[in-house]
């Protein structure tokens, strides 16, 4: 896709700076590849919540080979409907799913809301306005049902702040964009 995923590893190694007792949500966990960003024994809770059992399995099978799977709770969740009270996470990650979810800016409403105040969400999207060389991925993916309405990198930026994130850094990179934005305290 034309991006760096290095770029999504050093996302994910954030979560191993977390201190022991921190809170994490990864949202939708998928097969768990923020997973890899956890430290055995770091005394940290990872929720790693999917729609999806086919990808809680997956993500818990991916927890156990890293040797974390201690640290990983498992839930069914929607993230526009998420089952958490407000600022209940130090981190809340969300790699390659924005793009997938069916009303983007009621997620990262969600996304923020969970957020402990002065604490991070990071993750990555597709968006459209990523150029025009992936407009063919963007509609396969529709078509399929793969890909949810999306939004724009600029629309993402303007939901994150009016959730109520004071720092927002968005920067596209191929077919993605990687943000990281933090909860105003």
């Amino acid at each position: 896709m034309g991006s760096d995923l290095a770029l999504l590893h050093d996302a994910a190694a954030e979560i191993g700076t977390l201190p022991a007792g921190s809170r994490v949500l990864d949202v939708p966990t998928g097969s768990g590849v923020a997973l890899r960003g956890v430290r055995p024994g770091q005394g940290i809770e990872v929720v790693a919540a999917d729609i999806s059992t086919t990808m809680l399995a997956r993500a818990s099978a991916t927890a156990k080979r890293l040797g974390v799977a201690d640290q990983v709770t498992p839930t069914l969740a929607d993230v526009g409907d998420l089952p958490f009270g407000d600022a209940t996470f130090d981190l809340v990650v969300s790699f390659t799913g924005l793009h997938c979810f069916p009303d983007p800016r009621r997620a990262i409403e969600e996304m923020v809301r969970v957020l402990a105040p002065g604490a991070a969400l990071t993750g990555s999207s597709l968006f459209t306005d990523t150029g025009q060389r992936w407009v063919p991925l963007r509609v396969a993916g529709t078509r399929a049902g793969v890909l949810g309405p999306m939004c724009t990198s600029a629309e993402a930026r303007r939901w994150l702040h009016e959730a109520g994130c004071d720092e927002v850094e968005l920067a596209l990179h191929g077919a993605l964009g990687y943000f990281r934005a933090v909860r105003a305290a």
